[in-house]
């Protein structure tokens, strides 16, 4: 999936848009989250945002270990909006993630109990 874009006059209108805690924002972050679930890449790309006047475009990227913070961080968007079936999906995400961090974390203390 290619990341979302938005075009905009300017930069500020980007900072506005940060500063109202924009759902367009929220949204093209979580489904980056979502559709890069199982990939490899350690930072994905999310958001571009294209500045017309400045002639230049910002790439927001999101580092992989934040996915989960992340997710949990845009639920309470998606509630707002009672985009309910989504919020499912962004719960669903989250447990996964954080099965995954779990299991992770307990194959590196078995392999590190028996080096003293």
């Amino acid at each position: 999936m290619m990341a979302a874009e938005i075009n905009l006059n300017n930069s500020e209108e980007f900072q506005e848009m940060v500063e109202r805690k924009d759902f367009t924002i929220a949204k093209a972050v979580v489904e980056a989250i979502l559709s890069n679930l199982n990939g490899r890449k350690k930072h994905v790309h999310v958001l571009s945002v294209n500045c017309l006047e400045e002639a230049s475009t910002f790439d927001i990227t999101l580092d992989r270990k934040y996915f989960t913070e992340t997710l949990q961080e845009n639920l309470k968007y998606y509630v707002e909006q009672e985009l309910y079936e989504e919020c499912s999906k962004i719960v669903e995400a989250i447990n996964t993630l954080k099965e995954k961090e779990t299991h992770g974390s307990k194959s590196k203390d078995k392999h590190n109990k028996g080096v003293h």
